[in-house]
């Protein structure tokens, strides 16, 4: 009953967040006002609590989404990714070694806690491991939660303010539960299923996203199918997401908050002028917009990077392939980058 009671306070609270963001008019509605009013219950001393079954079904319809940007024409355009993908990846490792110095002068961590909580890979996979070698886990979550809620919030509405950018509304870039036919809906459960126990199995990060993804992309890329998620559902996805990011926050005094958001603050910052440099210079090449750039490299939560791409009519596939590698990119490297510091430091 306790945990019933979490649930429904979790949703109602992230619905009435959402719609009020809706009706005042405010960017991507249904994430960004249920993450604010579930963040807020939170830390006021609510304990809501989203059922994980319902938020791994809603990644997994993210995941749908994602892959369903995937097209035949778009096979033609990947050739040019490579340029930003390279820098992509030398601006994330840059970051990540500038916000832990940053962190270590400035928050009092640890060595291994401000490495891992300056790594911006998947929550759960910087957690684990920097948890195994010694980190604290729970400076660790909260560092990388305060991240994401910071730059959700900062980007969507920095389009807003300087680039008077509007969010796209979801039934023009997605289908209609209406026109959801059968057949269509089989395939999506079957992509959605069969992907998520294949990555589960390959042990890829954010499985439940990325398997679905991919499951979802080679069936749009090989032409085998058209269809995309209906908005309906995806507006659901973004609530519970928004409420997910929010309930990460239970338990959390305000005084806790205000301690753990000065570091995360000019870290965040750090992070976004990096991003922001990148996306200009590759900008200045020609081929690509600052825009879909700055979407691209800015080191959000996967899912929510995406989210915002899509609310605000960018290239969904382009940025969701860069935030998978990115994702990768640090859990490959993270480790043996941190060891090699180590013993640097160790021999000096």
């Amino acid at each position: 009953m306790i945990r019933l009671r979490a649930w429904g306070a979790a949703l109602g609270l992230g619905a009435a967040g959402g719609g009020l963001f809706a009706v005042l008019d405010l960017p991507l509605p249904w994430m960004l006002g249920a993450l604010t009013a579930v963040t807020l219950a939170s830390l006021s001393g609510a304990r809501p609590e989203i059922p994980p079954q319902l938020r791994g079904g809603m990644i997994a319809v993210l995941g749908l989404m994602l892959g369903s940007a995937f097209s035949p024409e778009l096979l033609g355009r990947l050739g040019r990714w490579s340029d930003s993908l390279l820098v992509l990846m030398l601006a994330t490792v840059v970051s990540g070694l500038l916000v832990t110095l940053y962190l270590r002068r400035h928050s009092g961590m640890s060595r291994v806690t401000a490495f891992f909580a300056a790594a911006p890979g998947g929550i759960n996979e910087m957690v684990m491991t920097g948890g195994a070698l010694g980190g604290d886990e729970r400076t660790i979550a909260l560092s990388h939660s305060l991240r994401i809620l910071l730059i959700v919030f900062t980007v969507p509405f920095g389009y807003r303010l300087i680039a008077h950018v509007h969010s796209v509304p979801m039934a023009e870039s997605m289908g209609r539960l209406a026109d959801l036919g059968g057949m269509d809906a089989l395939v999506m459960l079957g992509s959605a299923v069969a992907g998520a126990g294949v990555a589960r199995l390959a042990r890829l990060p954010a499985w439940i996203l990325t398997g679905p993804m991919l499951a979802s992309a080679g069936l749009h890329l090989a032409g085998l199918t058209a269809y995309r998620p209906p908005a309906e559902l995806v507006v659901v996805a973004q609530l519970v997401t928004g409420a997910a990011i929010g309930c990460r926050f239970r338990g959390l005094s305000w005084g806790e908050m205000a301690v753990m958001a000065r570091p995360a603050v000019g870290a965040t910052a750090i992070m976004l002028v990096l991003s922001a440099g990148a996306a200009g210079l590759l900008a200045a090449g020609g081929g690509l917009s600052f825009g879909v750039l700055l979407l691209a490299f800015v080191p959000g939560g996967i899912a929510e990077m995406c989210l915002v791409a899509l609310a605000l009519g960018q290239d969904v596939a382009f940025v969701s392939t860069h935030h998978v590698v990115r994702v990768v990119l640090v859990i490959m490297v993270a480790p043996p980058i941190f060891k090699l510091l180590e013993r640097r430091e160790g021999r000096s």
